[in-house]
């Protein structure tokens, strides 16, 4: 829909029709989120599947393109289920986050290529193999307790947010949190985790967000609506870097037998080192038709060796038992340099 002012008077004269392909029935459960455009002016949206009965229309469960002049809609991707948000990055691949339910055991943080399929059989495509073979698999798996419901992923576009300017941020709906994305592509499929930035969470889910190039900070709202963890009715806020030191990692690299984690700070060498500091759990999950998995064979991962690099940033933990896993967690208690406390968890996958 155009809005169109005739007499520029700031009111909406007339109301025109941009692009009316969207599919749409009566059931509750498809809803229409994410609205981003790419360079060229194309609009991208995910339309959300029906809850645990199978698609009627061709949209239903997948990623969109409308063209630029309105004329043509086609789908982008297929297999999702509550996806909520887009953000389209300049290599033509998407993020587009999922929500647990019917056929996706956790919350799924998608790196969406063109042609995928990314696992839910209830929604619209031809893939009738419902092994886990036949989809595209995460970047990464987030459980529950981590994150009862993702939002929108978007990039850093601010110098301000040194060193986080061009890193990936993922909004939280279900806790009111925005935490940093790491990832890494070792083969063909994109592998990683995220973890939270060291601020409050909100008082509502946060959903969309936006860097001000006038101000250079994050401008992030959202709501509540359904089941989460943060239940102001909404809000709209800013988030600001601060000349803080930043204590979180910025860098992650994970592989059989062995996790790096690289800190925006140096770090004290000795707590570093210390394998009492660091806790490391993983676990599997199964996916079905049901809604959700509980956790499957958790087991914690003993951290056998912990290296310190020559400028103290980052940390090489051998751990032999890590191996692929759908789902895993890092846990550390350490101090950078300077004394300061250095805690937190990551939560990612290791394909």
């Amino acid at each position: 829909m155009t809005l169109v002012d005739l007499n520029d008077d700031g009111l909406t004269d007339r109301y025109d029709t941009f692009n009316d392909d969207h599919q749409v029935t009566e059931h509750f459960h498809e809803f229409a989120m994410g609205l981003e455009t790419d360079a060229a002016g194309n609009l991208y949206y995910a339309k959300s599947a029906r809850h645990a009965l199978p698609a009627v229309v061709p949209h239903h469960g997948t990623l969109l393109k409308v063209s630029a002049d309105g004329t043509q809609t086609d789908i982008v991707a297929t297999g999702f289920r509550a996806a909520n948000g887009v953000c389209v990055e300049d290599d033509g691949t998407f993020w587009v986050t999922d929500q647990e339910g019917h056929w996706n055991p956790k919350n799924r943080i998608n790196h969406v290529r063109p042609g995928g399929f990314y696992g839910n059989m209830y929604g619209y495509h031809d893939v009738t193999d419902s092994s886990d073979a036949a989809m595209v698999p995460p970047a990464f798996w987030i459980t529950n307790a981590f994150d009862r419901s993702p939002a929108e992923l978007l990039r850093v576009r601010s110098e301000k947010w040194a060193p986080l300017d061009g890193a990936l941020l993922e909004l939280s709906y279900g806790e009111g949190r925005v935490h940093l994305v790491l990832t890494e592509q070792p083969g063909s499929l994109v592998q990683g985790g995220m973890v939270a930035l060291p601020i409050p969470d909100l008082p509502t889910g946060i959903m969309r967000g936006r860097f001000n190039p006038a101000d250079g900070q994050l401008y992030t709202c959202g709501l509540y609506a359904w089941a989460g963890n943060r239940q102001h009715p909404g809000g709209f806020f800013r988030v600001r870097r601060t000349e803080k030191p930043l204590t979180i990692p910025v860098g992650l690299h994970a592989e059989p037998g062995r996790l790096d984690l690289e800190f925006a700070v140096p770090l004290d060498e000795a707590a570093a080192k210390d394998l009492g500091h660091w806790t490391i759990r993983a676990w599997d999950l199964a996916r079905t038709k049901k809604y959700g998995s509980d956790h499957i064979n958790e087991r914690a991962l003993p951290v056998t060796v912990a290296l310190v690099s020559g400028d103290g940033r980052r940390v090489s933990l051998t751990v032999p038992e890590l191996g692929p896993t759908w789902c895993y967690s890092v846990a550390w208690t350490i101090r950078a340099a300077d004394g300061t406390p250095v805690k937190g968890v990551l939560h990612g996958t290791l394909h």
